[in-house]
This record gives C-alpha cells, structure tokens and sequence, in this order.
C-alpha cells in the first residue's frame, strides 16, 4: 500500500491533470502508478512529461538511457523504477537481460556504456561533484558536452522519480524486480 495517496482512476486526479493522463494512457494503454501518484500535482505531471517527453528526442540512445536509468534505481534501492525500468529495457530497448544486471550494477559489456554508467552513478552519489579524471574519462570515451549534460540530465530525472517512489513506497504494477 502506498504511503501518499494515488488516485485510482483518471477521473479521481485533480482535474487539471486528468488530461494529461488520458494522454499517458491512449500513448501506453494504461496509466502507470507513478504516473497517477504524481498527477496529484498537476504542475509536477506537466514537468515530468515534458522533461520526460524532451529526453526520448535527446541524443543518447534509447539503450543507454535505460541502462542509466537501472543503474541508478539499483544505486538508490528504488523497486519500482527497477520493475518499470527492467521492463522497458527488455521490452521497448532490447537489451538482454545478462546486460541489464550488469547495468544495475553500474557495469555494461560495451566500453563506451560502461564509462557513461561509471560517470551517471559518480554524478548521483557524489551530487554533481565528480573529479577531473572521471570528467576526462567519459570525454574520452567519446561523449560530447552535449552527451554528459544529458547524461547528467538522466541522473537528475531518475533519481526524482525514484526519491517520489522512495518516499511513497509506489507499489509496483510491472513484473517485480528486487534490488539487489
């Protein structure tokens, strides 16, 4: 049971959100927890979908995004993003499932994945303050200053979502995936 109230239909959300959730559910087919639990702000849903909106026309891949977005919700013991996260990796992204335990773990097979994963997680636990050498090594990896001001972006985004999670304890409505 969730500790913060999350509506139970589109018709129970503020009035000022039942519209965008209605756009949620005709894009996904369905309204996920976070999304009604956040539609009580009406405010802080129009942010979410537009930030979230903005992102899917950014720059990085889709696959690495998901693999930030694991990595993250493993450092910050967020079941829910990693039940929604999971699923959207293997399901949307493709990404094999031997990959996605590796990218809750901050790890990945591919050398370039693994260098945006080393710096993501440095960003979250170290708030923004990462050292030069880690700087240079995602610079180096051939991640332009675009790339890391997005992959900071992803960092700040998921770990919103997981501290609204966290905090609510959302329960989860995708396949359930513990942390580790």
């Amino acid at each position: 049971m969730s500790r913060l109230t999350i509506p139970e239909s589109i018709a129970d959300a503020p009035y000022a959100s039942q519209s965008l959730l209605e756009a949620v559910q005709g894009k996904l087919g369905m309204v996920p927890n976070l999304f009604r639990l956040v539609g009580n702000n009406p405010a802080a849903l129009q942010g979410y979908l537009s930030l979230t909106e903005s992102l899917t026309e950014g720059i990085l891949p889709l696959q690495l995004q998901e693999a930030i977005a694991l990595a993250i919700a493993e450092a910050n013991r967020c079941t829910y993003c990693l039940s929604a996260h999971s699923f959207i990796a293997a399901n949307l992204a493709k990404v094999p499932e031997d990959e996605i335990r590796s990218n809750r773990k901050g790890l990945s097979d591919d050398a370039k994945t693994q260098v945006a994963l080393q710096f993501a997680v440095a960003v979250a636990e170290l708030n923004g303050r990462v050292n030069d050498q880690l700087l240079n090594a995602v610079k180096q990896a051939g991640f332009s200053d675009a790339e890391i001001i997005e992959i900071i972006l992803h960092v700040a985004l998921n770990t919103w979502t997981n501290s609204v999670n966290n905090v609510a304890d959302t329960e989860v409505d995708f396949p359930l995936v513990i942390p580790f």
